[in-house]
C-alpha cells in the first residue's frame, strides 16, 4: 500500500446508479484541478451490489448529457479492503453510513455523506433513482454536481501538505 491512499471511494446500494454517477462526476471535476488532486483515482462500489451488473440506461443517459461515458462500468460489492485503501469514502445516504459501520468495525478511513460539506440544510441524502424516469436521474446527477466543489475543497485538506 502507498504511504498515502490516492483513491476516493463513492458508495451506494447496488452500484448501478448513484455511485457510478457520483464517481464519474467527481473524477471529471478532479481532472480540472491542480496536483495532487488531479491524480486522485475515483472508484465506486455498493453495500449490496452483485459483482458485474451493468449500469442502468438512465444513468448512462443522464451522464451522456454532460459528456461523461459510464457504459463500461460494472458493479462491485464493497469490501473492507476498498475502504482501508481509500483516502475518503462518500456515501449517498445516512443508511449507507450505518450499514458500513455495522459491516466493518474500527475503520480509520473517513466516511462522509456525498452532500455533507454543503451548507447546513442543503446537505442530506441523495435518493435512489432506480426504476425512475430520466428526469429523476438528471435531478440526482444535478444534486451530486452541486456537492462536488465542497467535496473537492475537503479533499484538498486531505492531500495538500499542512503549512
Amino acid at each position: 500500500m502507498p504511504d498515502k491512499p490516492n483513491t476516493v471511494l463513492v458508495v451506494c446500494t447496488a452500484n448501478v446508479c448513484r455511485s457510478p454517477m457520483g464517481a464519474a462526476l467527481l473524477e471529471h471535476a478532479l481532472k480540472a484541478e491542480p496536483e495532487p488532486l488531479r491524480s486522485l483515482k475515483v472508484e465506486s462500489a455498493g453495500v449490496a451490489a452483485y459483482d458485474g451488473d451493468l449500469t442502468t440506461q438512465n444513468t448512462i443517459r443522464a451522464l451522456h448529457k454532460v459528456n461523461i461515458d459510464v457504459t463500461n462500468h460494472r458493479s462491485r460489492r464493497l469490501t473492507r479492503e476498498m475502504i482501508d485503501d481509500a483516502l475518503a469514502v462518500f456515501v449517498m445516504t445516512e443508511s449507507h453510513l450505518v450499514m458500513i459501520e455495522q459491516y466493518f468495525s474500527k475503520l480509520k478511513t473517513p466516511i462522509h455523506l456525498f452532500r455533507e460539506f454543503l451548507p447546513e440544510g442543503e446537505n442530506g441524502d441523495i435518493p435512489d433513482p432506480f426504476g425512475s424516469d430520466l428526469r429523476t436521474y438528471e435531478a440526482c446527477r444535478d444534486s451530486m454536481v452541486e456537492a462536488i466543489p465542497a467535496m473537492i475543497k475537503y479533499l484538498r485538506t486531505l492531500v495538500e501538505p499542512k503549512a
